[in-house]
């Protein structure tokens, strides 16, 4: 018998909740620690990524955001942690992934080229010391993430461990 498709509900389907995704990479020197970069537009520090585009995978969207902004071309490794961040007008919910980018090497670090019109300078900071240089959420969310390399990804709220410990 044949399957017949039904046409699908638009007033549905234009009623979902939608939300921002960015992606992100945690890239470490052979020391082990994490590298950081500063926007140009903004007054904090962050790990290299962005916005997801239209019709991106956060995965790709990770890869391409490195190559972007430090000039690497580095492959995107294991899922380490998704974070739900709330609403907070004027933006929509969002989910945040943060995947492994893997140990630079010297000769990689040597060839990081900064995106001018993106930022401004970066430094590889020792990941006991995150919450020294990120916001609280990111350093959360941060270490959450360094935490779970090799041992498989975590899910996060608003850079908490859920469910809560």
């Amino acid at each position: 018998m044949a399957e017949t498709q039904t046409e699908p509900d638009l007033a549905y389907i234009a009623g979902v909740t939608r939300v921002r995704a960015a992606a992100g990479g945690i890239l470490r020197d052979q020391t082990g620690r994490v590298l950081v970069v500063h926007p140009t537009y903004k007054d904090v520090w962050e790990i290299p990524g962005g916005m997801v585009e239209p019709d991106e995978s956060p995965a790709d969207a990770c890869t391409r955001e490195i190559q972007e902004e430090l000039g690497l071309s580095v492959a995107t490794g294991a899922l380490l942690c998704i974070d739900w961040v709330p609403p907070k007008p004027p933006w929509d919910g969002g989910l945040m992934f943060v995947f492994d980018g893997g140990v630079l090497t010297a000769d990689q670090i040597a060839m990081i080229r900064l995106c001018p019109a993106e930022l401004d300078r970066f430094e590889f900071v020792e990941p006991e010391r995150l919450s020294e240089v990120l916001i609280p959420r990111l350093a959360r969310r941060f270490a959450a993430a360094v935490d779970a390399i090799g041992r498989g990804g975590v899910y996060l709220e608003d850079g908490a461990a859920f469910p809560p410990r």
